[in-house]
């Protein structure tokens, strides 16, 4: 079994979403159903069929985050030195060509969103930042060619998902 190293921010997220699925919506969706079968011919039932799409979903969202959480290994990134890019980690980087800066967290695959800055550990550019520290520089490898980066700084702070 493949374990998925990830936060503690990160795990009480996808356990929150997986009880809100569970005590919530999934029962609140049963109940639909039931009363959408109530309606008469289930052939020509839109209620019916909406609800037992949505059931359906539900069902196997709650398998899918099921899984994710019984493969998590929680790394507590607070434990760990930041002197050097790690788990956990926060970098701020500025491509040295067009001075633009960027911020990063290393997290774990499931809690990654590149959008907010979350990016995964096993990502190309995560890949090449781990064990770099503040000042130095690298060419990093990426899918749309290769960009050269200054790391600004390597941190530690509390992530908001």
């Amino acid at each position: 079994m493949d374990k998925e190293p990830m936060t503690r921010v990160g795990y009480e997220k996808i356990t929150g979403e997986l009880e809100f699925l569970k005590n919530k919506e999934r029962p609140e969706t049963v109940i639909a159903l039931d009363e959408a079968r109530q309606l008469g011919d289930l052939k020509e039932n839109a209620e019916y069929h909406a609800a037992k799409d949505k059931l359906a979903l539900i069902d196997s969202q709650i398998g899918e985050l099921g899984s994710i959480i019984s493969k998590a290994v929680i790394i507590d990134p607070e434990t760990l030195p930041h002197d050097r890019v790690s788990f956990g980690s926060t970098v701020h980087l500025v491509d040295v060509e067009t001075d633009e800066e960027f911020t990063y967290a290393i997290v774990g695959g499931v809690e990654s969103n590149a959008e907010k800055g979350f990016i995964s550990f096993n990502s190309p550019l995560a890949k090449q930042l781990l064990g770099k520290q503040e000042g130095d520089e690298l060419t990093a490898t990426l899918p749309g060619g290769q960009t050269s980066f200054e790391i600004l700084s390597v941190g530690y702070k509390e992530l908001e998902l």
